[in-house]
């Protein structure tokens, strides 16, 4: 099977959709099958599983997005499929042009995350779903068409299928696959006693606030802050201003193994997301033996279970998550308990299963 992926994008980008494009990729290409990636990035691709075909962020994004649907385009006349876990509409448009089937994987809603980057709505993205804006409507509109041009939607919680099915999509086209849980063998950085570790892009979604407020208030808790992102700056202020620079510490981007050996080395994963599908960061903590904390939005409670393999707490309440934190580190045997349960509450996510299935998704479409 040969297979056009565009995904939006790729290490040394950081994210979930950063790790599963190589992942998925490799996977791909050990099992026989031909892959193209065509992606935006700001330099040169990290890894090279396939052959990954680069458009530079530096171009305005209405002619980026033209280049990524064009080459798109132009790779696809030569392939079976299209798979896509963004640039929906350049995917759905390269699909047609190449009269081949799509198949598109959801990690969140595009529209809601465009609303939210260009600031015409703020709130939840369950109240997203039933706003009334005119412009907010046109980015639904766009989402949904470039969506039903596919011929199946995977999605990683059952959260954000009941979400995608209000959007008149098909209910017998998505399937609700989970993030995998890679079988990973890292040598964890030793850290002090207390601390804890995010992972993952610095942007609004992730409401890194909470969790710097919230170690701010504990006074035996630090923080790694692992990746980068647009809010990175910011963020760093106001840590500087909650705590100095001794008890909360910014290391940028690092290698997927790197950071995987910090998250190993950490008291617990943080999650303090404002809302949120099927976080990777968790799945890996959970995988590492690590147990996460995390604020109980979207599909993170299928995840991650309470008192089970961590702590659920409310979003964008640093009270809560600093409960949360004094309870791991005060309470006799807490955190040992909560990672015995980690590993094996991620069992049944293996790679070969979920890839293996997804997979078999774009077999399925190739055919149709």
């Amino acid at each position: 099977m040969r297979i056009v992926f565009l995904t939006g994008i790729w290490p040394p980008d950081v994210g979930g959709p950063a790790t599963h494009g190589p992942e998925f990729s490799r996977f791909l290409v050990d099992r026989g099958h031909e892959v193209t990636v065509v992606t935006m990035a700001d330099g040169e691709p990290e890894v090279r599983p396939c052959e990954v075909v680069v458009v530079s962020r530096a171009q305005p994004f209405p002619v980026r997005y033209a280049r990524i649907a064009a080459i798109a385009a132009q790779r696809a006349r030569r392939a079976d499929v299209v798979y896509a876990t963004a640039t929906y509409a350049a995917a759905a448009a390269a699909a047609a042009a190449a009269r081949r089937p799509l198949v598109a994987k959801l990690v969140s809603d595009p529209a809601y995350e465009r609303a939210r980057r260009y600031r015409l709505f703020s709130g939840s993205l369950e109240d997203f779903q039933a706003s009334g804006n005119r412009r907010v409507e046109v980015l639904k509109a766009a989402r949904t068409l470039a969506l039903r041009r596919a011929r199946a939607v995977v999605v990683p919680s059952r959260y954000l299928a009941e979400i995608a099915c209000g959007w008149g999509l098909e209910r017998s086209r998505i399937t609700v696959l989970h993030n995998p849980a890679p079988s990973l063998v890292v040598s964890p950085v030793p850290s002090a006693p207390g601390t804890f570790a995010f992972v993952g892009r610095l942007t609004r979604q992730k409401d890194l606030d909470v969790a710097i407020d919230a170690v701010a208030s504990v006074e035996e808790a630090r923080l790694v802050v692992v990746g980068d992102g647009p809010d990175r700056a910011r963020l760093e202020q106001r840590a500087e201003a909650s705590t100095g620079r001794d008890r909360i510490a910014f290391v940028g981007a690092l290698p997927r193994e790197q950071a995987l050996a910090v998250l190993a080395g950490a008291g617990a994963c943080v999650i303090s997301s404002a809302w949120e599908n099927f976080p990777h960061a968790a799945v890996e903590a959970l995988s590492l033996g690590v147990p996460v904390v995390a604020t109980a939005v979207g599909g993170v409670p299928e995840i991650v279970h309470d008192g089970e393999n961590g702590l659920l707490v409310a979003p964008g309440s640093s009270e809560a998550m600093s409960g949360a934190l004094r309870r791991l580190l005060a309470e006799p045997g807490l955190r040992d308990a909560l990672a015995a349960r980690a590993r094996p509450s991620v069992e049944s996510l293996a790679v070969d299963r979920v890839y293996g299935a997804l997979e078999s998704i774009l077999l399925e479409a190739a055919r149709a």
